[in-house]
Parts: C-alpha cells; structure tokens; sequence
C-alpha cells in the first residue's frame, strides 16, 4: 500500500511540476503517468474520466487526482494524489511571489513566458485531439447516432462561443441528451 501512495506522489508531483499552464496543459502528462507508466487506467477509463470530470465544477487537474487517487488506493490514495497537486505550486508561489513582483518588467521574463505560449498552445491541442478521438469514436457506427457526439459539439460551440450562453446550459443539454440518446454506446 505504502508503494501505491509513493507512486501516486511521484506520478501527480511530477506531473504537477511539469505541467506549466494549469490544468487542461497537465492532462495530457496526467495521461502519460496513469495509462502508459504506471497502468492505472487505460486510455478509454481516462477520457471518461477526464469527461466526468469536465462536467463538474472545479480545477479538472485536481478532480482527475483525487479520483485516480481514490481507485488506486481509496482514501488514503485521493489524499496523496491531492496533495501532490496542490503543494508543489502552492509553495512555489509563496516562495517565488515576492521574485516575480520584483522581476515582471524584466524583458527577459517577459521573453521566457512568451517563448513557452506555444508549448502550452500545443499541448492543449494534443489534449483536444486526443479527447475528440475518445469523444467521437464511441458510438457503434449504426443508425442516426454516429454523429449524435458531433452534433453535440457543435451545437455547443455556437450556443457558448455566438450566443454567449454559459456552458452550463450547454453540460446540462449534453447530459440529457448523453441520458436517453447514447446509453450502452
């Protein structure tokens, strides 16, 4: 047990180091260390995961923690996974608060964090290519619901990007129609 708590520690503090750009940015290191280094999940688990996720309020990188946590090790495992993310950036920003106060109109500062923007474009669209392979593969290719999960998309993007309407109305409409339209797919 006390092996599973140090890997947990190790998987999301290392991951949560790494991870410049908050939570969407760390998704796709969360998925290197769960799936491929240490088998906790396969990659079909964790985009379900990561979408269940999504769909509640709250930071994703800290919900997806603690329920890996919670299925590797129970309780004990969603606190160590939990803390992992929280501690390291929130003594990094105690710590490095007062430097950056100090530091932000040093253009090399401001060089370092415009160099390292299209890093963080990249991974964010590495995590929504990934997603939209998850997303829209999963129906059965049978009948009119093959593209239910695109339409879904869509019908998203414009409700929140042109009609300026908050996504919650959007999470709910696709939960519902998640609910009677896509079970068992």
């Amino acid at each position: 047990m006390l092996a599973k708590l140090w890997h947990l520690f190790i998987a999301f503090g290392t991951a949560t180091l790494l991870g410049y750009g908050g939570g969407p940015a760390i998704i796709p290191i969360y998925e290197h260390q769960v799936v491929n280094k240490y088998g906790w999940m396969d990659t079909a688990e964790f985009g379900r995961s990561l979408a269940f996720g999504n769909a509640l309020p709250g930071p994703i990188a800290t919900k997806l923690a603690a329920y890996i946590g919670y299925k590797v090790a129970g309780w004990p495992g969603s606190m160590v996974a939990l803390v992992a993310v929280v501690m390291p950036t929130a003594l990094m920003m105690i710590a490095l608060a007062g430097v950056m106060i100090k530091l932000e109109h040093n253009p090399y500062i401001k060089g370092m964090i415009r160099g390292i923007q299209p890093v963080i474009f990249v991974m964010m669209a590495m995590l929504a290519y990934d997603f939209a392979k998850y997303a829209f593969g999963q129906t059965d290719g049978s009948g009119p619901l093959t593209f239910l999960p695109f339409i879904i998309a869509c019908v998203f993007f414009v409700m929140v990007q042109y009609l300026q309407l908050n996504a919650v109305w959007g999470i709910v409409m696709a939960l519902v129609v998640g609910a009677f339209f896509l079970r068992g797919s």
